[in-house]
Protein backbone atom coordinates (compact mmCIF):
# COMPACT_ATOMS: atom_id res chain seq x y z
CA UNK A 1 0.00 0.00 0.00
CA UNK A 2 1.30 3.37 -1.27
CA UNK A 3 0.21 6.49 0.81
CA UNK A 4 -1.08 10.10 -0.31
CA UNK A 5 0.36 13.14 1.34
CA UNK A 6 -2.76 13.40 2.61
CA UNK A 7 -2.74 10.28 4.07
CA UNK A 8 0.55 10.31 5.30
CA UNK A 9 -0.71 14.11 7.42
CA UNK A 10 -3.54 11.96 9.13
CA UNK A 11 -1.92 8.86 10.34
CA UNK A 12 0.86 11.18 11.52
CA UNK A 13 -1.96 12.99 13.37
CA UNK A 14 -3.92 9.99 14.72
CA UNK A 15 -1.85 7.29 14.94
CA UNK A 16 1.82 7.68 14.66
CA UNK A 17 2.26 11.46 16.47
CA UNK A 18 5.52 11.74 14.27
CA UNK A 19 6.14 12.52 10.68
CA UNK A 20 9.18 10.19 10.23
CA UNK A 21 8.16 7.50 7.22
CA UNK A 22 9.34 4.53 9.45
CA UNK A 23 7.04 5.62 12.36
CA UNK A 24 3.94 6.44 9.91
CA UNK A 25 3.96 2.94 8.14
CA UNK A 26 4.92 1.56 11.00
CA UNK A 27 1.38 2.55 12.08
CA UNK A 28 -0.58 1.29 9.85
CA UNK A 29 0.66 -1.71 9.34
CA UNK A 30 -0.41 -2.35 13.09
CA UNK A 31 -4.03 -0.40 12.34
CA UNK A 32 -4.29 -2.87 9.42
CA UNK A 33 -3.58 -6.27 11.66
CA UNK A 34 -6.62 -5.19 13.63
CA UNK A 35 -8.89 -3.83 10.94
CA UNK A 36 -11.25 -5.31 9.01
CA UNK A 37 -11.17 -5.39 5.29
CA UNK A 38 -14.61 -3.96 3.92
CA UNK A 39 -15.37 -3.27 -0.41
CA UNK A 40 -17.88 -1.06 -1.12
CA UNK A 41 -17.77 0.01 -5.06
CA UNK A 42 -14.20 -0.14 -6.26
CA UNK A 43 -12.88 1.62 -3.22
CA UNK A 44 -11.46 -0.28 -0.25
CA UNK A 45 -12.16 0.88 3.55
CA UNK A 46 -10.18 -0.84 6.55
CA UNK A 47 -12.00 -0.23 9.53
CA UNK A 48 -11.07 -0.95 13.58
CA UNK A 49 -14.47 0.48 14.36
CA UNK A 50 -13.06 3.79 15.26
CA UNK A 51 -11.26 4.93 12.84
CA UNK A 52 -11.14 4.39 8.95
CA UNK A 53 -8.67 3.77 6.00
CA UNK A 54 -10.06 5.01 2.50
CA UNK A 55 -8.25 3.04 -0.65
CA UNK A 56 -8.11 2.17 -4.14
CA UNK A 57 -6.69 0.01 -6.03
CA UNK A 58 -3.69 0.67 -8.37
CA UNK A 59 -2.90 -1.05 -12.07
CA UNK A 60 0.36 -2.77 -10.21
CA UNK A 61 2.09 -5.70 -13.02
CA UNK A 62 3.04 -9.09 -11.89
CA UNK A 63 6.07 -9.59 -12.64
CA UNK A 64 9.34 -11.53 -12.22
CA UNK A 65 11.98 -9.90 -9.80
CA UNK A 66 14.28 -10.09 -13.21
CA UNK A 67 12.14 -7.65 -14.51
CA UNK A 68 11.50 -5.81 -11.83
CA UNK A 69 14.93 -4.84 -11.62
CA UNK A 70 15.40 -4.19 -15.34
CA UNK A 71 12.70 -1.72 -15.12
CA UNK A 72 14.73 0.36 -12.42
CA UNK A 73 18.02 -0.09 -13.01
CA UNK A 74 18.42 2.89 -14.71
CA UNK A 75 16.57 5.34 -12.06
CA UNK A 76 19.13 7.26 -10.02
CA UNK A 77 16.90 9.45 -7.78
CA UNK A 78 15.79 8.16 -4.23
CA UNK A 79 12.26 7.31 -3.95
CA UNK A 80 9.70 6.20 -1.31
CA UNK A 81 9.89 1.99 -2.12
CA UNK A 82 7.76 -0.06 -0.04
CA UNK A 83 8.33 -4.43 -0.11
CA UNK A 84 4.96 -5.02 1.21
CA UNK A 85 5.72 -8.80 2.40
CA UNK A 86 8.35 -8.03 5.02
CA UNK A 87 6.71 -4.74 5.93
CA UNK A 88 10.21 -2.73 4.35
CA UNK A 89 9.71 1.38 3.97
CA UNK A 90 13.20 2.98 2.90
CA UNK A 91 13.89 5.70 0.82
CA UNK A 92 16.29 4.88 -1.37
CA UNK A 93 17.56 4.41 -4.94
CA UNK A 94 15.30 1.02 -6.10
CA UNK A 95 18.01 -0.77 -7.82
CA UNK A 96 19.74 -0.87 -4.03
CA UNK A 97 16.66 -1.19 -2.45
CA UNK A 98 15.35 -4.41 -4.76
CA UNK A 99 18.80 -6.17 -3.84
CA UNK A 100 16.98 -7.43 -0.24
CA UNK A 101 13.96 -8.72 -1.88
CA UNK A 102 14.04 -12.52 -2.67
CA UNK A 103 13.38 -13.60 -6.43
CA UNK A 104 9.76 -14.70 -7.20
CA UNK A 105 7.05 -13.30 -8.60
CA UNK A 106 5.65 -10.27 -6.94
CA UNK A 107 3.00 -7.29 -8.25
CA UNK A 108 5.22 -3.87 -9.45
CA UNK A 109 3.86 -0.73 -9.68
CA UNK A 110 5.89 2.74 -9.94
CA UNK A 111 5.16 6.21 -10.11
CA UNK A 112 7.91 7.92 -11.49
CA UNK A 113 5.95 11.51 -10.58
CA UNK A 114 5.69 10.94 -7.24
CA UNK A 115 8.39 8.76 -6.86
CA UNK A 116 7.19 5.67 -5.13
CA UNK A 117 7.57 2.30 -5.94
CA UNK A 118 5.80 -0.95 -4.70
CA UNK A 119 6.39 -4.52 -4.77
CA UNK A 120 4.84 -7.48 -2.93
CA UNK A 121 2.55 -10.36 -3.41
CA UNK A 122 -0.33 -8.41 -2.48
CA UNK A 123 -1.78 -6.29 -5.33
CA UNK A 124 -0.76 -2.79 -4.89
CA UNK A 125 -3.35 -0.13 -3.06
CA UNK A 126 -3.13 3.65 -2.42
CA UNK A 127 -4.42 4.90 0.75
CA UNK A 128 -6.17 8.18 -0.26
CA UNK A 129 -7.37 9.43 3.66
CA UNK A 130 -7.97 8.19 6.97
CA UNK A 131 -10.80 9.38 8.77
CA UNK A 132 -13.02 8.89 11.76
CA UNK A 133 -15.48 5.67 10.69
CA UNK A 134 -18.60 6.62 9.76
CA UNK A 135 -21.95 4.85 11.61
CA UNK A 136 -22.36 2.00 9.49
CA UNK A 137 -18.93 1.22 9.72
CA UNK A 138 -18.35 1.16 13.33
CA UNK A 139 -22.00 -1.08 13.40
CA UNK A 140 -20.07 -3.30 10.63
CA UNK A 141 -16.87 -3.83 12.26
CA UNK A 142 -18.88 -4.57 15.94
CA UNK A 143 -21.13 -7.31 14.72
CA UNK A 144 -18.45 -9.01 12.95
Amino acid sequence: MLLTNHAKERIAKRLAKRKKIDRIYSALFSFLKNSIRIEVEGTILFTDGSKTLVATRLNGEYLDLKDIIGRVKDIEENYECVFWDRRIVKITKPGKFLQDVSPGKYYFYINKEKKTLYIGTQEPLLALTFRPAKRWERALFYFT
